[in-house]
């Protein structure tokens, strides 16, 4: 294929994927808004107003990144785990299979597909977040990488799910029973700091909690980690992910019979 072809194949799959979220938008845009909405108030308003301050901040502005954050996270990897799977289930994508499309412009569209949806649930998040508390940006070039850069990193790890997932059921296991637990253990809710030293020393395992803390650092310049390192972690997580996925479609596995 010609670099105008590639292009095409590309924004053909990128439009699709926009178009189909967008076009549901009460199913994929509304519930996390009104779930994080929830979340401000239940955990900000009512019980941060007891808890009082948390590294220097009102418990509110302490948690809004981490929700920020968790709204990304959760929708940047369910759009393309759900979409991917369905193709597959509908054998819509025995269409890309026998077409030309190098695997590379499959898994960027998909991918890219999913970091629209994270994207567009962060901001809106965002701005609701707003009507509750103020937010001091500390790095807008921090905080626009880090939450791109986790947008990809969950974006490309719901793809592999999808390629691994044999039925919906499937699908669900790793965000409920993986990513969940991953994400409340993450320090959006607490500072690690507050742990004990043995479990501090676990929650280090925890990539999320990098994610977090940076997107954290990024606008209110605090942090439980060095963000250098947790950009570190991210990028390799990218890397080892993009060479899985990539890897799985040139093998054809789950997609071919």
């Amino acid at each position: 294929m010609s670099s105008g072809e590639i292009w095409i194949a590309f924004y053909t799959i990128l439009r699709r994927e926009i178009r189909r979220f967008m076009r549901i938008w009460p199913q994929t845009l509304l519930p996390p808004a009104i779930t994080m909405t929830l979340y401000f108030a239940i955990f900000g308003n009512l019980i941060g107003s007891r808890i009082g301050e948390m590294g220097g901040f009102t418990y509110m502005q302490y948690i809004v990144p981490g929700l920020i954050m968790m709204s990304v996270i959760t929708n940047s990897y369910s759009n393309v785990a759900s979409s991917f799977f369905s193709a597959k289930f509908q054998h819509s994508i025995q269409e890309l299979l026998v077409s030309p499309t190098p695997n590379w412009v499959v898994l960027a569209g998909y991918v890219l597909g999913g970091v629209a949806r994270g994207l567009c649930v962060g901001v809106t998040v965002t701005i609701l977040s707003l009507f509750f508390t103020k937010l001091h940006l500390h790095n807008l070039l921090l905080t626009v990488l880090v939450v791109l850069l986790t947008a990809i990193m969950f974006a490309l790890g719901g793809f592999v799910n999808a390629l691994f997932a044999r039925s919906f059921d499937d699908v669900s296991i790793v965000p409920t029973f993986i990513l969940t637990p991953l994400t409340y253990l993450g320090g959006v809710f607490y500072s690690i700091s507050l742990l004990p030293d043995l479990w501090q020393g676990v929650s280090m395992l925890n990539p999320v909690l990098y994610m977090v803390n940076a997107f954290r650092y990024g606008i209110l310049g605090v942090s439980d980690i060095d963000v250098t390192w947790a950009l570190v972690i991210i990028v390799a997580f990218i890397v080892a992910l993009s060479f899985i996925g990539i890897t799985l479609l040139n093998r054809g596995r789950g997609i071919r019979s």
